[in-house]
C-alpha cells in the first residue's frame, strides 16, 4: 500500500473504517475486516496491501503477506487486475530485499516488469507502480537518476488522479534526493509538504518519519522540536519499529536512512550521526532507503 490507498474522505463506510485502522497502525484488524471479500480480487489485493504495508512498518508478518498475496494472484483475471498483483508482489519482494529478510531483487524487477506490461500509462495505479519502481532504483541499484525520473512520472500520475495520500510519498522521496545533493531549500519544501499531506489526512503512521526527516532540514531549535514530536508519536503508536530506538533517524555509514520504504532521511545538519546497524540487514550489505 506503500503511498497509496483509500482513505477516510471515500464515503464508503468500510473503506473508512479500514483507513482508521490502517493509520493507526492496525493492519491485522483491518484486513481481517475484508477476510469476507478474499473471494474478490479488490478486496484480496487490499488485503495483501495491508499486510504488506504492515511488514513495512513493523519488520514481521512476512509469510502471512506472501500468503495472502499468492491468494490475490489466483483470482486475479483481467489485466488490471494481474498488473495490479504483480505490483504488489514487486513491492513485497522489494520490501524482503531491503529490510535483509530475503535477497529479492529480482523478482521485484520481474514483478514491476509484468506490472507495467499489464497496467495502462494512463491507469491510476500506474502512478503507484511508478513510484515503487523509483524505490528499487534508489535503494536497491543504487541509480538516484532512474529513481528520480520515476518519482517524478508517480508524482505526475498521483496529481492527476488525485491520490493525495501518493503524493506525500512522491514528496518525500523527491526531498530525500535532492538533500542528497545539497539542496536543502528543495528538500525542506518537498519534506514540509509531505508532512502536511499526512497531517491532513490523519495518516499517522507516516507522521513521525515525515516529522524527523524534515528536522533534518530545519535549524535549531526547530529541528529539536519535530525530533520531540516525532519520538511522541512513535512511543505512542510503536511504528515504524526502525525508527522506535531513538527520535533522532538512524542511519547507514552513508548518512541515509537505511530502512525506510518511503521516507528518505538525508545527511544532518550538523554532526554526521553515528552508524548504526541496519534492522535485519545483512553484513555487509549497503541497505539505502526511502521510507513511508
Amino acid at each position: 500500500m506503500s503511498g497509496s490507498g483509500t482513505t477516510a474522505d471515500d464515503g464508503d463506510p468500510l473503506q473508512t473504517a479500514i483507513w482508521r485502522l490502517r493509520s493507526r497502525g492496525c493492519w491485522t484488524d483491518a484486513a481481517a475486516l475484508l477476510e469476507p471479500h478474499v473471494g474478490v480480487p479488490a478486496g484480496a489485493l487490499q488485503r495483501t496491501a495491508l499486510l504488506t504495508e504492515r511488514c513495512v512498518y513493523t519488520e514481521t508478518g512476512w509469510a502471512e503477506a506472501d500468503e495472502a498475496l499468492r491468494g490475490a494472484e489466483a483470482i486475479a483475471r483481467s489485466d488490471e487486475e494481474r498488473g495490479a498483483a504483480a505490483c504488489e508482489r514487486g513491492y513485497l519482494a522489494y520490501a524482503s530485499t531491503l529490510f535483509g529478510v530475503r535477497d529479492r531483487a529480482d523478482e521485484a524487477r520481474s514483478a514491476f516488469g509484468r506490472a507495467a506490461a499489464l497496467i495502462e500509462p494512463a491507469g491510476r495505479g500506474r502512478a503507484l507502480l511508478d513510484f515503487r519502481r523509483g524505490l528499487l532504483a534508489e535503494n536497491v541499484a543504487d541509480a538516484p537518476q532512474a529513481a528520480r525520473s520515476a518519482y517524478r512520472r508517480a508524482h505526475e500520475g498521483a496529481a492527476a488522479h488525485g491520490d493525495t495520500l501518493l503524493l506525500s510519498f512522491t514528496w518525500r522521496h523527491l526531498a530525500g534526493l535532492a538533500l542528497r545533493e545539497g539542496e536543502l531549500t528543495e528538500a525542506r519544501h518537498g519534506f514540509a509538504e509531505s508532512l502536511r499531506i499526512r497531517e491532513e489526512l490523519g495518516y499517522l503512521i507516516g507522521t513521525a518519519p515525515a516529522l524527523a526527516a524534515l528536522a533534518d532540514t530545519e535549524e535549531e531549535p526547530v529541528s529539536t522540536r519535530l525530533r520531540t514530536e516525532a519520538a511522541r508519536l512513535v512511543r505512542l503508536l510503536g511504528v515504524p519499529t526502525w525508527l522506535a530506538d531513538s527520535p533522532t533517524p538512524c542511519r547507514d555509514v552513508t548518512g541515509r536512512h537505511p530502512a525506510c520504504p518511503a521516507w528518505h532521511f538525508g545527511p544532518s545538519r550538523g554532526a554526521p550521526a553515528a552508524a548504526l546497524p541496519v534492522p535485519g540487514a545483512r553484513p555487509g550489505r549497503n541497505v539505502r532507503a526511502s521510507s513511508p
